[in-house]
């Protein structure tokens, strides 16, 4: 059997004829265009070659051909191209490899005809999302953004953050779980924060939780929730963090932490969008978006077994990159700038202007913090300044300039040797006190504790 109508957007491939049929009225129902069908899986290609459809929904059991395989082909010649596939019961292993080749989803048969215009509707909306950002990776400006105030906060005028911008606001007003990936300090949960409030989801609530913080024997009552009489001191019923996000998003930092136990209880809550509280064998309903961070390469932890492929997919559905300050050397004086203007605001100082040689050092320094690390450098260097210009002198206690520079006598310290002196001496200046150093630094007290003891057992 083939059949293409005029200005087709999706191909359906599959050996069943009546199956095919059905997923034609089913499309055509939700008021979806006329698929194209297709029952011989050779002919996948060419028909894709003719017609440069969005979206094909494939078999992966083909008499003559391996589904697997036309997949590869496909995604190798039409990468632009989402592909959605169909797979039996006994195949489910073989759908998660088929993500792994780019695959958007995978349906189970007998189908479920609600998910199915769900998962089209998601997978052409995202189609149509990458075809957009290729056109803007052409020409990465500001000029084109529709809310350029909502970044704000985020002061930037490189290029490359110009497309990180596009990018949020692209995929703000669809309801795709993202991943926000960037070193440290690079501002991920800021720009979750923006697009949620650029969101459809904006009157809800946004709440963020630090995956490294999660002990993993209350991971389920935080995530969860809990009944009254759960547990001993259980006195009455909990909302847990997807309760509590329920109608809006639920931010994951840095998700790479959450140990590898735990990720398939995340994973059926994302995947089914619904959870039973501890001690509770009534199913809830799950209304949230979902926004992971992560400064490691998830690929990665992937591909060495530290991290659920499946779930990877799930949060994936959309990525952001938010790349580091020393690559963005235009933001520098720009962000210092924003950062002073602040810091004079909360300090009741007139300072508005940096001095040259405090500007050029920072011009010099590769920020293994980022942008919190120059953020901090400026709060900290306002609170010792005492004349009109924020001067090299004020910020001498702090590196890049309490420490040798690339072009002085001793070799550029690696990124993680620069921030483990960072903390060491922020620790130092505050006496000790590792509540306040974490302050400064502006991370938690976890974090904070977390690197110091990595630091007394690599010694």
């Amino acid at each position: 059997m083939e059949s293409v109508p005029k200005n087709a957007l999706i191909l359906a491939a599959d050996d069943d004829v009546g199956l095919l049929m059905s997923v034609k009225l089913g499309l055509m129902s939700a008021g979806l265009p006329e698929p194209a069908l297709v029952s011989a899986g050779n002919r996948v290609i060419d028909l894709v070659r003719k017609n440069r459809f969005r979206l094909v929904l494939l078999d992966l059991l083909l008499p003559d051909a391996d589904g697997l395989n036309v997949l590869g082909r496909l995604k190798e010649e039409f990468p632009e191209v989402e592909c959605v596939i169909i797979t039996g019961m006994d195949e489910a292993g073989s759908a998660v490899q088929a993500m792994k080749y780019g695959a958007y989803d995978y349906l189970v048969k007998p189908l479920d005809w609600d998910r199915l215009i769900i998962v089209v509707n998601h997978a052409l909306e995202r189609y149509s999302l990458r075809s957009g950002l290729d056109l803007y990776r052409k020409s990465q400006t500001f000029a084109g953004l529709k809310n350029p105030g909502a970044f704000a906060e985020m002061a930037a005028e490189d290029e490359k953050m110009a497309l990180v911008f596009h990018q949020a606001e692209m995929a703000a007003p669809t309801d795709y779980n993202l991943l926000i990936t960037g070193e440290t300090g690079t501002g991920k949960e800021m720009l979750a924060g923006i697009i949620h409030r650029l969101s459809p989801r904006s009157s809800g609530p946004f709440v963020g939780v630090n995956m490294a913080s999660i002990a993993k024997t209350l991971f389920e009552k935080d995530f969860f929730g809990h009944a009254k009489g759960a547990f001993t001191g259980a006195v009455g019923e909990q909302k847990g963090f997807f309760e509590s996000a329920q109608g809006g998003t639920l931010f994951l930092d840095e998700v790479a932490e959450l140990d590898l136990d735990l990720q398939p209880k995340l994973l059926r809550v994302i995947q089914e969008k619904e959870l039973y509280r501890l001690g509770s064998t009534a199913a809830g309903k799950t209304d949230v978006r979902i926004i992971a961070s992560s400064n490691q390469d998830l690929r990665k932890q992937v591909n060495e077994g530290r991290f659920r492929s499946d779930l990877f997919h799930r949060l994936n559905m959309f990525h952001i990159h938010i790349p580091p300050l020393r690559e963005r050397k235009q933001d520098i004086s720009l962000l210092a700038r924003h950062f002073l203007k602040i810091s004079a605001r909360q300090t009741g100082k007139n300072i508005e202007i940096l001095a040259p040689d405090l500007t050029e050092r920072l011009l010099d320094y590769p920020f293994p913090g980022n942008v919190r690390e120059l953020a901090n450098i400026i709060r900290s260097a306002v609170i010792m300044e005492k004349g009109p210009v924020l001067s090299l002198a004020a910020a001498a206690d702090f590196p890049p300039f309490s420490a040798a520079l690339p072009n002085e006598s001793r070799p550029p310290a690696a990124l993680a040797e620069m921030e483990r002196r960072h903390i060491l001496e922020v620790l130092e200046a505050a006496g000790g006190n590792k509540t306040q150093a974490a302050k400064i630094l502006d991370i938690g007290l976890r974090t904070l504790q977390r690197k110091l003891q990595h630091y007394s057992t690599s010694k």
